[in-house]
């Protein structure tokens, strides 16, 4: 049974996890709407659900398998039958498991399988036959070379590579993206090009670690060349993600405060305050050189906003170590930081080590830290009070039609109201200058001024 089976049937994606994940949904149902497929918005609804996870931490396992295991007693789409696909990182580790203890579950199907899909699915409509697809070999080809359906057409993810060579004890990426595939310079630059022509304002440039990016195809990473490149295709606004301490440079450096798109904003996640848990983790650089790599940034861009993450509770994690990472933060002062007490990933060295701290000890430093994170954010955000910020607005409100949010170039929330000669479909898209009067913690709110461009 080919694909063309699957025209006019209804789907639904669930996503899970990482920037990645997302870019990955969007292929996804890019590949479906080309099979003559129709997005809905409910369970019911769906003769297709897909499911895109991660498994980094311990809660997205446990978000999977409560939606997947619910949808057994979900009635019956309209068509009479329903297929559920899981892919994405937790497909590709828990295949076998997948299959034997969610019921509801027809495909699995892994992180370099998702052309597959299709057909995948196509089969499933004509047999009760259940298939796990969860191959690693690596033909060169990439999640880019498949069709999209972006969340949002003036917001573009490009993937730049793929994979981790970094082998952070805790984490479980490099087992499940494998090691780094770097897409061709020359490719990169042509979608972000192509992209920018076609009306997107703002790309996210993507990888597990983008300031390796080209050292597997060039011998020596190029990321610095991209970021310039990508500046000359005219794109209004340009950010990455993730970037790891130990590789960004001081030419990366330049290249970002040289770079007019590049926003104002870097998430450069620290995981850790204290050198002899960083080194435990892998992260191959020491509390200093965090500190005077945040120097060099803000020396280069004083403006810029730091934002990070950090892990609580590793293995051997004592209160000398705890407190090293609060004075961390305190030196630093994050704008934001993603806090996470620490999960164990089965198959990582970290996972090996027993660890006798009480859970009461660590949920009690997590929440210390999450006292201080939300003092810094709240900090940080007053410096822009009776400023004027640039805010690319992305919708209205979910709470009021009249109420618009966006994203300021330093990725604050970022609300303002609907003026009275404006419509909010005619300001979605478009860059729009906003003078704040009100900064909270987790956002900006204020009055647009003039004409959005």
């Amino acid at each position: 049974m080919t694909s063309a089976s699957l025209v006019g049937k209804t789907y639904l994606i669930r996503t899970f996890g990482c920037q990645m994940n997302l870019h990955d949904s969007e292929r996804v149902s890019g590949l479906l709407d080309a099979c003559g497929c129709n997005e809905v918005e409910s369970f019911e609804e769906a003769d297709i659900v897909v499911f895109m996870t991660c498994c980094v931490r311990e809660n997205a396992d446990q978000r999977l398998y409560g939606q997947a295991s619910a949808l057994v007693s979900t009635p019956a789409p309209p068509s009479g039958k329903r297929v559920v696909a899981i892919g994405g990182c937790i497909a590709q580790r828990d295949g076998e498991r997948l299959k034997a203890n969610v019921p509801a579950c027809d495909i699995v199907f892994g992180t370099s399988a998702l052309g597959k899909l299709p057909e995948l699915l196509a089969e499933a409509f004509s047999s009760d036959k259940r298939r796990i697809l969860v191959d690693t070999a690596e033909d060169g080809s990439f999640s880019t070379d498949l069709p999209s359906h972006p969340a949002q057409p003036f917001h573009a993810w490009v993937p730049i590579m793929y994979g981790c060579n970094n082998f952070c004890t805790y984490c479980i990426v490099p087992y499940v993206r494998g090691r780094e595939r770097s897409r061709t310079f020359e490719t990169v630059v042509g979608e972000c090009a192509r992209l920018t022509a076609n009306g997107v304002r703002e790309i996210c440039l993507l990888g597990q670690n983008v300031n390796s990016y080209g050292r597997d195809l060039y011998g020596s990473p190029r990321f610095a060349d991209l970021i310039r490149a990508v500046g000359e295709t005219g794109i209004d606004r340009l950010r990455f993600t993730s970037s790891n301490p130990k590789d960004l440079n001081d030419d990366v450096i330049a290249a970002m405060a040289e770079t007019p798109c590049v926003m104002p904003h870097l998430h450069l996640a620290v995981q850790s305050g204290s050198t002899r848990i960083l080194k435990a983790m892998n992260r191959s650089y020491t509390r200093e050189q965090y500190i005077d790599l945040v120097g060099r940034l803000r020396s280069a861009m004083p403006d810029i906003a730091l934002t990070t993450d950090v892990i609580v509770g590793f293995p051997g994690e004592t209160e000398e170590d705890f407190l090293e990472t609060m004075s961390l933060f305190e030196e630093v002062r994050f704008a934001g930081a993603f806090t996470f007490i620490y999960s164990k990933r089965p198959g990582t060295p970290a996972a090996k080590i027993v660890d006798p701290t009480p859970p009461e000890v660590i949920q009690e430093r997590f929440e210390r830290l999450t006292h201080l994170v939300e003092d810094l954010s709240w900090t940080a955000n007053q410096a822009d009070l009776g400023r004027r910020v640039e805010v690319l607005v992305e919708s209205t409100s979910k709470r009021a039609d009249d109420i618009m949010v966006g994203h300021s170039e330093k990725n604050q929330t970022v609300h303002f109201p609907l003026p009275s000669d404006k419509s909010a479909e005619g300001l979605v898209g478009r860059i729009a200058t906003v003078e704040v009067d009100r900064a909270r913690t987790w956002y900006l709110s204020g009055t647009m001024v003039g004409d959005a461009r």
